[in-house]
């Protein structure tokens, strides 16, 4: 409610529905403008304006980059039903009197509009305005925001085929070769919903002489574009860590899962906003930089129906995914770090989300034939944040 004058009490909108949360396109937006006033106001027109867009502005240098896309708008005169009007299409409005102006109109179809959205450079923002025109004085107005969710179904084909990948790095001290460390990882879909698990096969290889930890996190990609300039906000939303890996030992992942926090849907429709998501999965190699692989993911609003079976999925994805997938299945696999350890098993359901902090986390080198498992320090969970075009996002 606005308290606007001493003429106007009140000056409101409110939807006909308070409980819903979201509007889909297609959907209509009805309700009220609830006037009192403290004295006889006379009103020339009542107009209802809805208004939906996109909006990216930030600094750059001494250039304020700045752009919009309007998605919704729609403008209507309102009346009060059953009051008598002036020929000129005015009222009189009383003190000790509620008035209310019903309105209603309809979204656009879908494909026509972007989820709502609020970011650290931009925002997607709904909301319907009314204006109360008067004879010799400025208009009031008074808005209500409200969100709208495009839906965004992971059961289509394409985010049900299984996604995978390898990496590799050779690693140095002081330009003398040290070995290498690799890794191949494959998750079954590329689609999900917030709460879900994202299961991960991986395997991990050691043949350098450090100890090196592997590691997941699910990460967000904002990209803003304005005045033809691209501006890409990184975070780390959530994490999981493996057993330490000593030198010449081999670790794997069968199913370990992490599952996907409280996020806003994937925005891939507007033209100045994009949010991208992709699970990370990464080595951290002490002394050097860490070898990444990511994923990329899709979030979205209709769940997983649980038809398409991670064995008919395999068989849709494309040859080289498949081909890579096999090829590490197939290796004779060392033995597991796992096997020389007790009471740090991998096969937990579900590995506690624990901080990315590396300080500390395994020394450089073997200094000793036999090595016994050291305790693992405490960790904290702390988001990270980066700015700057085509970043890698640090973790540490």
């Amino acid at each position: 409610m606005v308290a606007m004058t001493k003429r106007v009490k009140a000056f409101e909108v409110v939807f006909n529905d308070p409980s819903k949360t979201f509007y889909c396109s297609g959907d209509k937006v009805a309700g009220k403008i609830l006037v009192e006033v403290s004295e006889v106001t006379k009103v020339m027109a009542m107009r209802v304006v809805g208004v939906g867009c996109a909006k990216v502005e930030y600094a750059k240098g001494k250039q304020r980059c700045r752009e919009e896309i309007d998605y919704l708008k729609y403008e209507e005169v309102v009346h009060l039903d059953d009051h008598p009007a002036d020929s000129d299409g005015s009222v009189v409005l009383r003190p000790g009197n509620k008035y209310e102006y019903s309105f209603g109109f309809e979204l656009p179809q879908q494909g026509q509009l972007v989820s709502s959205y609020k970011g650290k450079f931009g925002f997607v923002q709904y909301f319907v305005k009314a204006l109360m025109e008067r004879p010799s004085q400025p208009a009031l107005e008074c808005k209500k925001h409200f969100e709208v969710e495009e839906p965004l179904d992971v059961n289509t084909p394409d985010l049900l085929s299984p996604t995978g990948g390898m990496k590799e790095k050779k690693v140095t001290c002081m330009f003398i070769p040290d070995g290498q460390v690799s890794l191949n990882a494959k998750i079954d879909r590329r689609g999900f919903c917030e709460g879900e698990e994202i299961c991960i096969d991986a395997k991990f290889e050691n043949t350098c002489s450090r100890i090196v930890v592997p590691k997941a996190a699910i990460i967000a990609k904002h990209t803003y574009q304005a005045n033809s300039r691209t501006k890409v906000f990184r975070q780390k939303l959530s994490s999981v860590r493996g057993n330490h890996i000593i030198s010449g030992m081999c670790d794997a992942w069968q199913g370990k899962s992490i599952r996907v926090p409280k996020i806003k849907p994937s925005i891939l429709g507007c033209n100045i906003i994009r949010v991208e998501y992709a699970l990370m999965i990464y080595m951290h190699i002490p002394g050097s930089d860490k070898l990444i692989l990511e994923l990329p993911l899709v979030i979205g609003t209709v769940p997983y129906n649980g038809f398409g079976s991670r064995t008919n999925s395999m068989s849709s994805q494309d040859g080289s995914v498949s081909t890579a997938s096999a090829s590490w299945v197939s290796l004779q696999m060392p033995p597991s770090y796992c096997d020389i350890t007790r009471d740090c098993s991998l096969d937990q359901p579900l590995t506690p989300l624990l901080d990315d902090y590396d300080g500390g986390d395994s020394p450089i080198f073997m200094n000793a034939p036999q090595f016994q498992f050291p305790l693992l320090p405490a960790y904290s969970e702390v988001e990270e944040e980066f700015n700057g075009n085509a970043r890698m996002l640090p973790v540490c």
